[in-house]
Parts: structure tokens; C-alpha cells; sequence
């Protein structure tokens, strides 16, 4: 048997009708939905199961509707095949918003405090930089060293023809480093301009703005840690049944403390999912299970580690494949 890291998926992998296969197909699906619903005081399973997509892809929406598309595939799990997740797993990590997903899943959460905790989440990120100051990019055909000196470079405001030189600087970090080349930078709408213009002349195969409500995972995301600490003040939170690896370190913890801190300090630095990934192999965990949504962590593992094991559940024929393979 193989030994498995659950992993689960975070914003850009919703899509309207995620989750209305296992609604109709699983009654513990459906009740977990309802709970959701009923949480939020919002028919979010309507608008996952309709639309329309602008609605979903909301960040106040879109996050707390992934954690329940994930946490039905856990509760069908648990509840339809008898089947434990520390039985079956080694280690759980989620990206960004997954590693909320991650704890619930492991118990660490319960299902009602992670989708409070991720509609403040996103109300708060979404509020934090108004419309149209932010921006994100992908840069494909770079590393993070790379990433890195781009961002620099990029934060220096150019000055004015003729005038001495800028001392100015705008935010720009790395948000994201995915691996396979794969990596997301997130600032000031002008920085990231810039940044996408000297990617391309600096031979970066491709550049490309983001469709983004704001920039995610940079410290124009203060404001949005501030509020989830105080919300997660106010939350329980308990060790998780096996331990999570933390985008912010890449390194495994089970200390409600440590968790706390890194969700916390997850908000305005960088998702290390690259390394995630490569920590969970060290390990010892010989196969990735993405548990949820669409199936972009199970592209980016691929791309980590062209020869893992990777499967991904998010459906009634794909969790009755699973249940044969646990």
C-alpha cells in the first residue's frame, strides 16, 4: 500500500457545477454542503452548483466553497467507505487557502469555524487594497532566484526623464513558487507592469497578468492578516490528526500555536509549495491524493516531480476509484 500525502487545492481551481455530481450522488456530500450553507447564512452550494461565475469567483465565495467541495470528498470518505484519514495518510498541505481545507479535513478545524474563518479571510483580503491598486503575474520559464531579482529590480520607481534618480519604491514580492517554473508575483499594479516587462527582456518564456480581484500573498495584505489574527484569537483550534506541511516554512508542524502564527503570517508571504512537495517526498509519502476541485495541484506535482504518484478525487467516479486504490 502507499503511503499518501492528501493535498488540497486552492483559488483558480473553481468552477460553477464543482460539487454537484457528489451533492446528488452522496448523502454525507449533501449535509456537508447544507452545514456550509447554513454557516454562512448563503445558498453557497447554489451558486457553486449555477453560477454565475463572476459570483463564484468572488474571493469571499470562491474560498469557503473549495474548503466544502474538499471536506465532501473527506466526509464521503469517512462516512461512505469507513475510512480515517490518519489510517491513510501520512501528511496533509494545502495550497493557500487548501491548508485550511487541510486542517479541517484533519480535524484540527471543525467545518463551521473554516468556512467562517475563510469568508472573513477573503472579505478581508478583498477589502485590503482597493480596485485596481494591485495586480499578480505568472511568470513561466522562471525560478525563484529569478523571480526574486525581477521583483527587485522592479520596485525601483523609474524617474523622470532628465530628473535624478528614483528612491522611490513600490511593493512587489514573489506570492508564489509553484515549481516546474513555474512562479506568481504579486504588488502594486505599476511594479507588476514593470516586472512583466523585464521578464520579457530578460528572456523569461512567458509573462502574463493574472485575473485577480487583489494582490494575494504580498504585505499590501496587511490589513488582511490583522483581521484573520483576530479572527483566529476567537477560533479553537487543535492539533491536527496527522501533521500539515506549512506553505510559509515547507516544513511539517501539529502545534496549534505554530498553526496559528503561520495561517496568519500565510496571508502577506510567500506559498513555498515547490518546496511543500519536495519535504512531503522526503518524508516518505509515495503518492499524492488532491482531494477537491479540478486538478491543478495534481499538474503542478507532475511538474515538481515528473514521476510521482498523483491522483485526484473531486468526483463520484474519481473517490470510487480512490476508495479501490486506499
Amino acid at each position: 500500500m502507499s503511503i499518501n500525502a492528501f493535498i488540497f487545492p486552492g483559488q483558480g481551481s473553481q468552477s460553477v457545477g464543482m460539487g454537484r455530481e457528489l451533492a446528488g450522488a452522496f448523502l454525507s456530500a449533501r449535509e456537508l454542503f447544507e452545514e456550509v450553507d447554513e454557516t454562512l447564512r448563503q445558498n453557497l452550494s447554489k451558486l457553486m452548483f449555477e453560477g454565475p461565475a463572476e459570483a463564484l469567483t468572488l474571493t469571499e465565495n470562491a474560498q469557503p466553497a473549495l474548503m466544502a467541495v474538499s471536506l465532501a470528498v473527506i466526509r464521503v470518505l469517512e462516512r461512505d467507505a469507513g475510512m480515517a484519514l490518519q489510517d491513510k495518510a501520512l501528511i496533509v498541505a494545502g495550497h493557500s487557502l487548501g491548508e485550511f481545507s487541510a486542517l479541517a479535513a484533519a480535524g484540527s478545524l471543525t467545518v463551521p469555524a473554516a468556512a467562517r474563518l475563510l469568508r472573513r479571510r477573503g472579505e478581508a483580503m478583498q477589502r485590503a487594497v482597493p480596485p485596481g491598486e494591485g495586480a499578480m503575474a505568472a511568470l513561466i520559464g522562471a525560478d525563484l532566484d529569478q523571480a526574486s531579482a525581477l521583483c527587485a529590480e522592479a520596485a525601483i520607481v523609474p524617474a523622470e526623464p532628465g530628473g535624478e534618480p528614483s528612491a522611490e519604491r513600490e511593493v512587489i514580492a514573489v506570492a508564489n513558487d509553484n515549481g516546474g517554473g513555474q512562479v506568481v508575483i504579486s504588488g502594486a499594479r505599476e511594479a507588476i507592469a514593470r516586472a512583466v516587462g523585464l521578464a520579457r527582456e530578460r528572456g523569461v518564456r512567458r509573462a502574463m497578468l493574472l485575473s485577480v480581484s487583489a494582490p494575494f500573498h504580498c504585505p499590501l495584505m496587511e490589513p488582511a492578516a490583522s483581521e484573520l489574527a483576530a479572527a483566529l484569537a476567537e477560533t479553537e483550534l487543535t492539533a491536527p490528526a496527522v501533521p500539515i506541511v506549512s506553505n510559509v516554512t515547507a516544513e511539517p508542524t501539529s502545534d496549534p500555536s505554530e498553526i496559528r502564527e503561520l495561517l496568519v503570517r500565510q496571508v502577506t508571504g510567500l506559498v513555498r509549495w515547490r518546496e511543500s512537495v519536495m519535504t512531503m517526498l522526503r518524508l516518505g509519502a509515495e503518492r499524492f491524493v488532491e482531494l477537491g476541485a479540478g486538478k491543478v495541484l495534481s499538474g503542478l506535482v507532475r511538474r515538481i516531480v515528473p514521476d510521482a504518484a498523483v491522483m485526484a478525487a473531486g468526483t463520484p467516479a474519481e473517490i470510487e476509484a480512490l476508495i479501490k486504490e486506499l
